[in-house]
């Protein structure tokens, strides 16, 4: 919650989870690559809804759709989605909030009945039982319906600590940009002449009940290139957001600029903070003095704030720092600092926490009352820690072994803390712990949701090509015959230090696994799986690495006989989709289907499209001839070409999308049509980026998914 990060702007998290949860080569020649700019004849694609591109997306959706749902497979693959997504006996994730001193969960619940959701509450004990009696606080079909708009819930952020009143984010059909409107939970009603912010990208933090940090829209000259606020105002209560005072301003470059609170167990301010997010990765934090003076504070630039436990300030580095007190810390350490004493004395000594092993990866970090609670992964494996501040001392708790872990919402009245195992083939169970005694016991468990006989998880390593060796889980029976000739989906994603976990999906399993398919998951450079450092090998200058490990994995399957090329198939979403575009353009001797989810694919114009600029960090600026050099090399727009063996590839977007621009996906499927290549385009006209604006429109991409993918690698 309180990490100094930009994760918020990030691209999705693949989309196989989010419905649940590339081979040696040399780059093409660059005159036979699609034109770039000004010369692209597909840039009136880019028009979001301008009538030609949308007549083109109508057409293209026709017919794809024509295809897909036409084959006899699709309605029961549609049908098994749907049953799965609208199921009633998933977990419903628990939220813990204070109200008049006793604690309660909340929770976000959709279902058949509850399209676009319910906002819901009941006890600690209640949710507990197998029957948990439910209050509603907002039914958001019922608000859609009411105000005739498209409304997806976005999230709400409530006052600490009795979270009475509340700014709720809506979204006109799942953009990021959201309207904010104030709701009284006591009343269960949006406040006459309260808080109302007009739809932007941006956040709002609450100070106190009559003062907030707003960054938003404020008309011209106030975002960044990014498209994201340059400039925090303070705005009080009856004061339009024109007359707030500006506290802070970023500049035209910078990613973002946003305000936060720190606040200790009870809710009490101990810091107002803002965050200068200078590109993707590096941010500063200034501290908001009582006066409206500002004063920058000693932090690493990659990294930040974590939590606050007992007066101790959590800290994570990103990168190797030296802190003012002259102490060195590597990249991936985890360190406190007692706030007070560093908030007057910069030069005060910080303790070092964790310091992670080069195998090892902190996957999530929150704080109870009284404890710090830390998932931290070895070669993929989860287990979690509790931290006693008084002494910084460490228990393991005592879960399965070889599984993913999740630390989730935790106390701030008491040392509970809710803890999510799961696996590949083990459904998600829900534990609750009492950190300070490290007891617990599994509160919720899910009943398998798909026939896992007779199935087994094995992980793998490939060697890329520099000699890394690049970990893979695969997913099968465990009689498969090893002769390649499996159906196979390889999965992606190789970015932003997003780590590829094991999880347990029913869809991929009722869809997929059930039906005699194989199922891998790769950890490549790019991804967090064993911290920073991961990551930052595959950035910029040396993102192509990230696509030879993809491609060594690819490799590394055909080799073992798990699979061939007519039986392999790739996936991946957002910073996957260029993955499977660079997939695409490299190696596609090696595969026979790829799903290109919203993805990027013109890496020449990423910076200019949308939020492309917040990801400069991340691959390069393509105005700088250095930089554009390397990127070309590998964008796959820029490589597509006429008589190679690429498959029909089935690549879908959404025109809501406010952050990977559809165009991407548009330009890709008519460049490549033009070429003279089979493609099946399909453009949601709802869902934003993670192209599901409700569930039914979830079940359908499923079932146009895996229809595409049993065409191409079962028949």
């Amino acid at each position: 919650m309180l990490r100094r990060t930009l994760t918020a702007l990030a691209l999705t998290l693949p989309l196989s989870l989010v419905a649940a949860p590339v081979f040696a080569q040399s780059a093409s020649d660059p005159t036979m690559t699609a034109p770039a700019d000004a010369d692209d004849p597909y840039l009136w694609l880019e028009e979001v809804e301008g009538e030609r591109a949308m007549a083109w997306v109508e057409e293209q959706n026709a017919r794809s759709l024509g295809i897909l749902t036409g084959d006899p497979r699709y309605q029961g693959l549609h049908d098994q989605a749907l049953a799965l997504l609208e199921a009633r006996d998933r977990i419903p994730s628990p939220g813990f909030r204070r109200a008049g001193g006793v604690e309660m969960i909340d929770n976000f619940w959709q279902d058949a009945d509850h399209v676009r959701g319910i906002w819901r509450t009941t006890t600690v004990d209640s949710y507990a039982t197998d029957d948990p009696q439910w209050e509603t606080v907002l039914d958001f079909d019922a608000l859609a319906a009411a105000e005739g708009a498209n409304w997806v819930y976005k999230g709400a952020g409530c006052l600490p600590p009795d979270g009475r009143l509340c700014l709720v984010n809506l979204s006109d059909g799942g953009k990021d940009a959201v309207t904010v409107r104030e709701f009284d939970r006591e009343t269960g009603q949006f406040i006459a002449g309260g808080i109302t912010l007009p739809e932007s990208k941006g956040g709002v933090s609450w100070i106190d009940a009559d003062t907030l940090l707003v960054s938003r829209d404020f008309g011209e000259g106030s975002l960044t290139d990014s498209g994201y606020p340059r400039t925090v105002r303070l705005l009080t209560r009856g004061q339009s957001i024109e007359d707030a005072p500006v506290v802070f301003e970023g500049r035209q470059t910078d990613v973002s600029v946003s305000g936060f609170t720190l606040r200790d167990s009870d809710g009490v301010v101990q810091a107002v903070l803002l965050n200068r997010g200078i590109n993707f990765y590096e941010s500063e934090t200034w501290l908001l003095n009582a006066d409206g003076t500002t004063r920058q504070l000693a932090l690493p630039l990659k990294g930040g704030i974590t939590a606050l436990v007992d007066g101790q300030l959590i800290v994570t580095t990103d990168q190797d720092w030296t802190a003012p007190s002259g102490q060195e810390f590597r990249t991936g350490d985890v360190l406190a600092y007692d706030l007070a004493a560093w908030l007057a004395d910069p030069t005060v000594e910080a303790h070092l926490v964790i310091r992670p092993g080069p195998r090892e990866s902190i996957e999530g970090i929150t704080a109870t009352r009284n404890r710090l609670v830390v998932a931290l992964f070895e070669n993929v494996r989860g287990a979690v820690y509790v931290y006693d501040p008084s002494d910084w001392s460490r228990t393991r708790l005592d879960l399965p072994e070889n599984v993913t872990v999740g630390v989730g919402s935790a106390s701030d009245m008491d040392d509970r803390v809710f803890v999510s195992v799961a696996g590949y083939l083990n459904p998600q169970s829900l534990w609750l712990f009492d950190a300070s005694t490290g007891e617990g016991e599994v509160i919720k468990s899910l009943p398998a949701k798909f026939n896992a006989d007779g199935l087994e998880v094995r992980q793998f390593e490939a060697v890329s090509a520099d000699g890394t060796r690049i970990p893979y889980f695969v997913v099968g029976r465990s009689d498969m015959p090893m002769d390649g000739s499996n159906p196979t989906l390889l999965y992606g994603y190789g970015g932003f230090q997003v780590s590829m976990l094991p999880g347990y999906s029913a869809t991929v399993g009722k869809l997929w696994l059930e039906r005699g398919g194989v199922y891998v998951v790769a950890n490549t450079r790019g991804g967090g799986e064993f911290g920073p450092t991961w990551h930052q090998s595959a950035q910029g200058v040396n993102r192509q690495r990230a696509h030879e490990d993809f491609q060594a994995v690819a490799l590394d399957l055909i080799d073992r006989g798990i699979t061939s090329q007519p039986r392999l198939g790739i996936m991946g979403g957002s910073q996957g989709g260029l993955f499977m575009g660079a997939m695409l353009t490299q190696r596609p001797d090696l595969i026979n289907a790829a799903v290109i989810q919203v993805p990027l694919f013109d890496m020449l114009r990423f910076h200019k499209l949308l939020a492309g600029a917040s990801w400069i960090a991340e691959y390069g600026n393509p105005d700088i001839p250095e930089e554009r050099e390397w990127i070309a090399a590998y964008s796959p727009y820029q490589n597509l070409r006429a008589g190679q063996p690429y498959p029909e590839v089935f690549i879908h977007t959404s025109t809501k999308d406010d952050r990977v621009h559809p165009g991407h996906a548009r330009k890709a499927a008519a460049r490549m049509e033009e070429l003279g290549y089979d493609v099946l385009f399909y453009e949601n006209t709802d869902g934003g980026h993670a192209a599901g604006a409700n569930l039914r429109e979830t079940a359908r991409r499923l079932a146009l998914e895996y229809t595409y993918l049993t065409r191409r690698l079962m028949d």
